[in-house]
């Protein structure tokens, strides 16, 4: 069976549940995305970062760009559900902000320097939650009503999710 290009390791799967295990694994897959992100891209040229990772896809440097973009959101949204009841949270249009000048053309080490920072400071809090702060949700006008068990198992698949499609691209290619 061939690998769906768009989603290599599966689309995301809202679990039912989460156990102290799984948050523990998410929170290690964040914590793992700067590291993981960094080797996925070391070495590669500005003709390989310019490359589409599938076709119709954004290129490596829109990729790592977005990562940023969606990691800084993501840790907003965290920090919003953790300090008032339920937000909503704003949603960005990703596609568009893939197209504007600086997630076409900056050097990578831009935002995977962001990442650092951001990864960070996410990870150092959420390990310093206490199990019940899990539970607190926050709503996307679009998706629904999100605890941040779920935020952290959505951000450890999109950490994957990510990563994959930049090696997969480096071993279709032979780089």
């Amino acid at each position: 069976m061939e690998t769906d290009l768009r989603f290599p390791t599966g689309k995301f799967s809202r679990p039912a549940s989460f156990s102290a295990a799984d948050r523990a694994a998410a929170i290690d897959a964040i914590a793992d995305l700067p590291r993981a992100l960094r080797d996925a891209v070391r070495g590669l040229s500005d003709a390989q970062l310019d490359t589409p990772y599938r076709p119709g896809g954004w290129t490596v440097r829109q990729l790592v760009h977005h990562v940023a973009d969606s990691h800084v959101n993501a840790y907003i949204r965290l920090r919003l559900a953790l300090t008032e009841d339920n937000p909503t949270i704003k949603p960005y249009l990703e596609a568009k902000w893939a197209e504007l000048p600086d997630a076409n053309s900056l050097p990578i080490d831009v935002s995977l320097g962001i990442l650092d920072g951001i990864h960070t400071r996410w990870v150092a809090l959420l390990r310093a939650l206490p199990a019940a702060d899990f539970a607190r949700t926050m709503t996307h006008p679009e998706n629904g009503q999100m605890s941040i068990d779920m935020l952290a198992a959505l951000y450890a698949w999109h950490s994957r999710h990510h990563v994959a499609h930049v090696t997969g691209l480096r071993a279709r290619s032979g780089w």
